[in-house]
């Protein structure tokens, strides 16, 4: 058998340098923003939530049920998978399959609240809104997310914001759900040389 040297991989490598928020403190952002959610709106007459796929899916699942439990009525809650909006699918390994699909109820008119657990360059949102509008036109758009992590790259603001965590360039957050991840907390972690 002879040793050839390994390969460089390719996969970055990071090391973890700190837990931002524990499943405990995800729970109780979430709650805290529902409560924000149903206030901001008059209540929750004329919302529609809408996760953006991936981790933005069980967050709306779950603020659905905790507003639902506020104002004792059902909130109708959906999926958008924006895989064919991004503007950066040139720069992906492998082509997407792409499927159009339904967010699940009808957007029309709805104050709809659109959801994802990473704000970052803001151009996944700006596909996220690309894609919403074309299931119909809603009264409102608000954008909630469960970190900020700045760096801007489009006028983009959320309006409900479970926490600010200013980042470098080689950070990175984390965020790890039970329904995806089986694990649940948020953590920073930084690229490595």
């Amino acid at each position: 058998m002879s040793s050839t040297p390994d390969a460089p991989s390719t996969t970055p490598r990071l090391r973890e340098k700190g837990r931002l928020m524990s499943a405990s403190e995800i729970e109780r952002t979430l709650v805290r923003l529902a409560h924000e959610i149903v206030e901001r709106n008059n209540g929750a007459e004329n919302l529609g939530l809408v996760g953006i796929k991936r981790r933005g899916v069980p967050l709306a699942q779950r603020l659905g049920k905790i507003i639902e439990g506020i104002e004792k009525k059902p909130v109708p809650t959906g999926v958008l998978d924006i895989s064919f909006y991004r503007d950066d699918l040139s720069t992906k390994d492998k082509k997407p399959v792409v499927e159009k699909g339904e967010v699940g109820f009808d957007v029309e008119g709805r104050d709809i609240i659109l959801m994802d657990d990473v704000l970052y360059t803001g151009r996944t949102i700006r596909a996220a809104m690309d894609a919403l509008f074309d299931h119909g036109r809603p009264k409102s758009v608000q954008l909630l997310v469960l970190i900020d992590r700045g760096h801007r790259e489009l006028p983009i603001e959320a309006r409900f914001i479970g926490r600010i965590v200013p980042t470098s360039s080689r950070e990175i957050i984390e965020v790890k759900l039970r329904e995806i991840d089986n694990d649940e907390q948020v953590l920073l972690v930084e690229l490595v040389d």
